[in-house]
C-alpha cells in the first residue's frame, strides 16, 4: 500500500471551502466512480484499490488518501491530478 498526503491553506470561509470539497468530490465521482460520504467537515472516500477522507477547518484543507498494491506505479500520475484538482478548487 502507498499512501499520498496532501495539506494547503485554503483562504476561504468553512462553508465555501465545503463547497469547493463538494464540487471536487462531485467530479471525481463521475470521472473516477469515486464514491464519497460527509460526516461533519470530514468527507470520506473509496473506490476499489482506494481510501481516503478530506478533512477541512477555517484555515486549511488536508488530504490522506490509500492506494491499492494496483495503483502503486500510477501514483505520481495520482499526485499531479490532485494537485491540479486542489489548484482549481482551493487556489493559493
Amino acid at each position: 500500500m502507498s499512501d499520498i498526503t496532501i495539506r494547503r491553506q485554503h483562504g476561504k470561509s468553512l462553508a465555501e471551502a465545503r463547497a469547493a470539497a463538494e464540487h471536487m468530490a462531485a467530479e471525481l465521482d463521475d470521472e473516477f466512480d469515486l464514491k464519497y460520504t460527509w460526516n461533519g467537515d470530514r468527507l470520506r472516500f473509496k473506490r476499489p484499490n482506494v481510501t481516503g477522507e478530506l478533512l477541512l477547518d477555517n484555515k486549511e484543507v488536508a488530504l490522506n488518501i490509500r492506494l491499492g498494491i494496483l495503483l502503486f506505479a500510477v501514483k505520481p500520475a495520482i499526485e499531479r491530478a490532485i494537485h491540479r484538482y486542489f489548484d482549481e478548487n482551493f487556489p493559493v
